[in-house]
C-alpha cells in the first residue's frame, strides 16, 4: 500500500501536480503515520490566520527529518510548532494498492512518487492531525523532537539556517512573513 494526505475531501483519482521538484507528480509514502505532516503546512496555515494576502502556490514547510532506523522525526523549530501546526486540523489519508513509479529519485526513506493519475483503494478521515501525531508518536512509529528537548547545537543551527533561509527567500513573500512571525527575523 502507499499513502498520501490531503486536505481534500471524496479524491477518487489521484492526480499529478507540480510540487517543489517543478515536475507533476504525486508523491506517496509506504508509511501511512509518514503522510500526517502532510495534513497541514504551517505556513500557510499561518499566514491566513494573520491575514497576509497571498496568491500562487504556497511554500512547503517540511518539518521532519528520519532517525538512523528510518523512523520519521518530527521536528519542532520553534515553541509549540506542533500544536500550532496540527491541532484541530482535520483531512483525509488516501491509499493505493499500486502505483507507476515515475522514476524520480527522492532522499526521504519508504517514499515513492508517481507521474500517473492513481485510483484510490480507501480513504481514512483524520479529525485532528495532532491527535493523530500523538497516537503514532505513543506507538512508537514516529519520533517527535519538541523545541524546549533540542540542544544548544540544535538551537543555533536552527537559528542559522532560519537566517539563510530568510535572505534566500526573496521571491517568497510567504515564506518570509511565516519566517518573520514565528521566528522574530526581519529584512
Amino acid at each position: 500500500m502507499y499513502f498520501h494526505a490531503s486536505a481534500t475531501k471524496g479524491i477518487e483519482i489521484l492526480e499529478p501536480h507540480t510540487s517543489n521538484h517543478d515536475i507533476p507528480l504525486i508523491y506517496f509514502s509506504k508509511k501511512r503515520e509518514n503522510v500526517l505532516v502532510y495534513l497541514s503546512n504551517a505556513i500557510e496555515k499561518y499566514c491566513k490566520e494573520t491575514g497576509f494576502e497571498h496568491s500562487g502556490k504556497w511554500t512547503k514547510w517540511g518539518p521532519y527529518g528520519f532517525n538512523k532506523d528510518g523512523t520519521q522525526r518530527i521536528e519542532e523549530y520553534y515553541p509549540n510548532a506542533l500544536i500550532d501546526t496540527y491541532k484541530g486540523v482535520s483531512g483525509y489519508i488516501y491509499a493505493v494498492e499500486e502505483i507507476t513509479d515515475s522514476g524520480f529519485q527522492l532522499q526521504i526513506p519508504d517514499a515513492a512518487t508517481s507521474s500517473d493519475p492513481v485510483s484510490v483503494k480507501y480513504c481514512e478521515y483524520i479529525p485532528d492531525a495532532y491527535e493523530a501525531i500523538l497516537e503514532a508518536e505513543k506507538a512508537g512509529l514516529i519520533t517527535v523532537l519538541r523545541y524546549e528537548d533540542s540542544s544548544k547545537a540544535q538551537l543555533e543551527w536552527n537559528e542559522k539556517t532560519i537566517k539563510e533561509e530568510y535572505e534566500k527567500a526573496v521571491d517568497q513573500p510567504d515564506y518570509r512573513h511565516f519566517i518573520e512571525g514565528k521566528f522574530h527575523i526581519s529584512g
